[in-house]
């Protein structure tokens, strides 16, 4: 929660001053971070119940200043705060701290006294609870969902750091944890147990309460890097003293066993053993996440420095998270071109550098160090995860050089590839069950894209020359070499044969020719010596949207423009088979491809191909991060300038290709 006065705060513990993010998003909150003493009207700033917390304590009851407790928010970052880990929001809260059942802080007396029935917060709140399920989201996300965790049927039984704030402020210790356990044994006989442990604790940063001695034949500890989601699917109950994982445990569908006072319990909710009597009220799942997730934090956008939305932040952490997942391991990328290599580092080269090495050496180094090997999609490799450029790529051809700002990964082909699946295809079609929110998500995208006019390369173009009216149709021009075509284009493959066609099929209608931008520049093949002769108006140098809008329709063999043209209502006529095909949205003249099943609206192939499939990363502050935040720099021009080297190197890449030495 934010206020609109400012007011001076005064703190006594040095993370205040030192870490940037927690000083930053305090400041956004409208608190001016002072040292000193207190006046009349001023703060006094403590992090929870931190062993620095009693300084600032002292100096308030002795100033007489009302204190102000900030704490990590329900989500915080990927990795610990231990290792540095900035949050991605706080807990601001003027009457205590939400883990301390001696006061009433502002989040219970949210929960106590707010209405939270407005049908608006609620459904922001289950739609909220989706992403988090969905996303495999928590307060620290350095795990991965795609591990298998064990058979379903246990009891989850929730540890914790020793001496952990929230476990003392419950009136809790290791008598506590001890009785826990045995009282999951006693209530499932016949159940597994399985004791989660902390991240912390299996990080080495702190103790537990169980360790493996507490393990036999029926007791087993859970390893860290599991998905605490995956986790609570399979078990039967659980059992918390004041974990967070006891909220998610709840908004997972469960009601768990609580032995401690934490935020969550006394709603009706939880089966409390040690019940707090002031809380009496009854609350739904989604008024617990409306008050916990969406009313109390106070929420950071790392990419514009300014305090924002649950869902702003909730997508923020998840493409961090999934940068994260794919990365852990370690990447050893194959054959890679000397130019790409720092635009690789700085996608995939955390939290381990990206290993680069040519030839068998690749494959051998990522089997031996249990590393993942990626290799450009143009390979069509089978051993490896292919790469290739995102969809909003640049402001920029990448035949100059310009570094992309989404790259996509996909370990089952590659999505232009129509002789194979790809994780594109998957995800399309499983994509007709999105949620409502995803469902508004992708809506939203469609219309900041199309009212930027964005497009892959969002090069400056000349205006459109007059045109000659009647029923338009616009053909985009290709690479005739490139990837797509070859693999997704095999009965019309060059832009002669597609003009031809289509000046067939459609003798009156207006045809607008567009080469291609990497044609055009004398980079890549695929020039139509007399094209002026099939088409009405060949469009020289000119914006690809206007072109699209100018038009009635649009035929291709595989272009992305013919995607970015359903962006924009346009009807689109496939000779071939590209990612956007085969979905219910175009009209296929190719051979239909059985795998892809779904019938799909606009915002479900939205959604697949620009929010799911690719990675982004923000060229300003270098995070990985949503595609609004690509929309945003491409739209106000928010990007690196390029220098003059990126061309006269793309032009000397073009002329000494078959020197691959020198790329390599």
């Amino acid at each position: 929660m934010t206020q609109e006065k400012r007011q001076n705060l005064y703190v006594y513990n040095g993370g205040f001053l030192t870490k940037g993010r927690v000083r930053r998003i305090v400041e956004l909150a409208g608190y001016d971070i002072k040292i000193g003493a207190p006046g009349d009207g001023d703060l006094v700033g403590v992090w929870g119940h931190s062993p620095t917390a009693p300084r600032g304590e002292a100096v308030a009851a002795k100033r007489n200043a009302p204190i102000l407790r900030v704490e990590d928010s329900f989500l915080r970052s990927v990795g610990l705060g231990r290792d540095g880990a900035p949050p991605i929001g706080l807990n601001i809260d003027r009457r205590g701290v939400h883990f301390d059942p001696a006061t009433e802080s502002d989040l219970e007396l949210i929960l106590a006294e707010e209405p939270l029935d407005d049908t608006a917060l609620l459904n922001r709140a289950r739609a909220g609870i989706e992403m988090l399920k969905s996303g495999h989201l928590s307060k620290y996300n350095a795990f991965d969902p795609a591990l298998p965790v064990p058979e379903p049927g246990y009891v989850l039984v929730i540890d914790q750091s020793r001496k952990d704030a929230s476990v003392t402020a419950s009136g809790a210790d290791s008598n506590t944890f001890r009785e826990m356990l045995f009282y999951a044994q006693t209530e499932f006989p016949n159940a597994q147990i399985l004791i989660k442990s902390h991240p912390e604790t299996a990080a080495g940063h702190r103790k537990g309460y169980f360790t493996k001695k507490d393990t036999n034949a029926r007791i087993a500890l859970a390893d860290d890097n599991l998905s605490p989601w995956a986790l609570l699917e399979g078990a039967i109950a659980v059992y918390t003293v004041s974990s967070q994982l006891g909220f998610e445990a709840i908004l997972a569908g469960h009601k768990p066993v609580v032995f401690g006072q934490p935020f969550y319990m006394g709603w009706g909710l939880t089966d409390d053993r040690k019940p707090l009597q002031r809380r009496q009220r009854n609350l739904t799942r989604a008024q617990l996440f409306a008050a916990a997730m969406i009313l109390y934090p106070t929420w950071y956008d790392p990419f514009h420095d300014r305090l924002c939305s649950f869902e702003e932040a909730a997508a923020t952490l998840t493409a961090a998270a999934q940068a994260w997942r794919d990365d852990y391991q370690g990447w050893v990328a194959a054959d890679m071109r000397l130019w790409k290599r720092k635009t690789l580092q700085d996608f995939f080269g955390r939290p381990k550098p990206v290993t680069f090495l040519r030839g068998p050496k690749a494959s051998h180094n990522a089997h031996a160090k249990n590393r993942r090997l990626m290799r450009w999609a143009s390979t069509g490799a089978q051993d490896a995860v292919l790469l290739e450029d995102g969809f909003l790529r640049s402001r920029g051809l990448g035949a100059d050089l310009i570094a992309p700002l989404s790259l996509v990964l996909d370990d089952q082909g590659i999505y232009y590839d129509a002789t194979r699946p790809s994780r594109l295809e998957t995800l399309l079609n499983a994509a007709a069950d999105l949620s409502e929110h995803e469902r508004a998500r992708a809506a939203a995208l469609i219309e900041r894209i199309t009212e930027a006019r964005l497009s892959k390369y969002n090069l400056t173009a000349k205006p459109l020359p007059d045109l000659p009216k009647g029923r338009r149709i616009l053909v985009p021009g290709q690479v005739e070499d490139d990837a797509s075509v070859i693999h997704g284009s095999s009965e019309v493959n060059t832009n002669l044969a597609l003009l031809e066609i289509v000046r067939k099929a459609n003798p009156a209608a207006v045809i607008l020719y567009k080469p291609h931008p990497d044609v055009e520049a004398g980079l890549r093949p695929g020039a139509v010596a007399h094209a002026a002769e099939l088409a009405d108006v060949v469009l020289t140098g000119t914006d690809p949207i206007d072109a699209i809008d100018a038009v009635d329709e649009v035929w291709t063999m595989t272009s992305l423009l013919g995607f970015e043209a359903l962006l924009r209502g346009k009807k689109v006529t496939c000779l071939g088979t590209p990612f956007y095909a085969g979905w219910g949205l175009t009209d296929d003249r190719a051979m239909p491809e059985p795998r892809r099943q779904a019938r799909l609206d606009l915002a479900a192939l939205v959604h697949g191909t620009l929010i799911t499939y690719p990675r982004y990363r923000d060229p300003v502050t270098g995070l990985p991060c949503p595609v609004e935040v690509i929309v945003d720099r491409i739209e106000n021009n928010d990007l690196p300038k390029h220098s003059i080297f990126n061309r006269s190197l793309a032009k000397l890449q073009g002329m000494f290709a078959s020197y691959a030495f020198l790329w390599r």
